[in-house]
């Protein structure tokens, strides 16, 4: 007599509570991995994390795109009035303007925008020499935004952006606000440029400055900026303060990581000696220009710049302030800049 026995069944019942079980925990895993990687309500953007808490930025500025030649350009505006284009240089983004927009978009819509292959633009530019660089924002405000009547306000590298934008595009260029750097062209070749301080040298360097500061992208330039604030080793000093706050560090850090950004950034400066040609071929700038500079710093980059700019209507150094003049002096700074906007 064949008698059924209860083993198979338990089997079964087992296998069915195994694949069961397995099931249910697929499922959860699913739906954990979904739920973290769905965006929500209070997901911030990475480019909008260190304005994402100030109440001065909201309600008046907002972050925008545009795709320009390949490039999509990041740019910050706001404000209402006469339009103000300001643009960085090295090592920041827009945000290096933040110390100053507030005030300056009380009468005016500001454009601080990043530029190509830099900060939150996305992209490779053509070339990193200045002229290439204004022929982006250009494209940028005068045909993607229409804006033709723009003040064009560069420091640092961004200094010479916006002095190529005014000699190439002198009808669509109301003011020029020129900040901070000796201009490379006539006056200071690029073989002597290099020689002015140790991190021009060592930026135009080919893969080397991407190789040493890679590692810690942070500490490079948390060393770097104290080198040429007020009282650093740049001019002579022997402070280490630094005028930036850590969320600034922090978010300069958050774009100069990426590695194409770090070496665009390099990319300005290896850049010169087709700057310094652009210069020598470059229409003279003939609209009301505004230079400032570091204290005691005003007549060696004046000289400089006197050749190519031939309408300088004031010419100021900023009062207890190295390189960086919106965090050292905001107030003086702000101050010339909307007496210079509004003249």
């Amino acid at each position: 007599m064949i008698t059924a026995t209860p083993r198979p069944a338990r089997r079964f019942h087992r296998s069915a509570r195994t694949v069961a079980s397995l099931a249910l925990a697929l499922m959860l895993t699913i739906g954990v991995a979904a739920a973290c990687s769905a965006p929500t309500a209070g997901d911030v953007a990475p480019y909008a994390v260190a304005t994402q808490n100030d109440p001065a930025f909201q309600g008046t500025f907002r972050h925008e795109f545009a795709d320009v030649d390949g490039v999509r350009m990041h740019y910050v505006t706001g404000g209402s009035g006469t339009p103000v284009v300001l643009i960085h240089g090295w090592p920041q983004t827009w945000y290096g303007w933040w110390p100053i927009m507030p005030a300056l978009a009380e009468h005016h819509t500001v454009y601080a925008v990043d530029l190509s292959g830099l900060g939150d633009s996305t992209g490779s530019p053509t070339g990193y020499d200045k002229a290439t660089l204004a022929r982006y924002v250009h494209t940028l405000i005068a045909d993607r935004l229409e804006v033709r009547d723009a003040a064009v306000v560069g420091h640092d590298f961004g200094a010479a952006v916006a002095f190529q934008y005014a000699s190439q595009f002198p009808e669509d260029t109301a003011r020029l606000g020129y900040l901070d750097l000796p201009l490379p062209g006539p006056a200071v070749d690029a073989a002597t440029y290099r020689t002015l301080s140790w991190h021009i040298a060592f930026h135009s360097q080919r893969q080397v400055p991407e190789a040493v500061v890679s590692d810690d992208v942070r500490e490079y330039l948390a060393l770097f900026y104290p080198q040429v604030s007020f009282g650093g080793t740049a001019f002579g000093g022997t402070s280490d303060r630094s005028p930036f706050s850590d969320n600034e560090i922090d978010e300069y850090t958050r774009t100069y990581s990426r590695p194409a950004v770090l070496s665009g950034g390099f990319e300005l400066y290896r850049a010169l000696d087709k700057d310094v040609h652009d210069t020598v071929a470059a229409a003279p700038v003939r609209v009301p220009t505004l230079l400032m500079t570091a204290q005691g710093q005003l007549d060696a980059i004046r000289s400089t710049v006197a050749p190519r700019m031939t309408n300088i209507v004031r010419a100021v150094d900023v009062p207890h302030a190295g390189h960086w003049l919106m965090e050292e002096n905001p107030r003086f700074v702000t101050a010339e800049l909307v007496r210079f906007l509004d003249g």
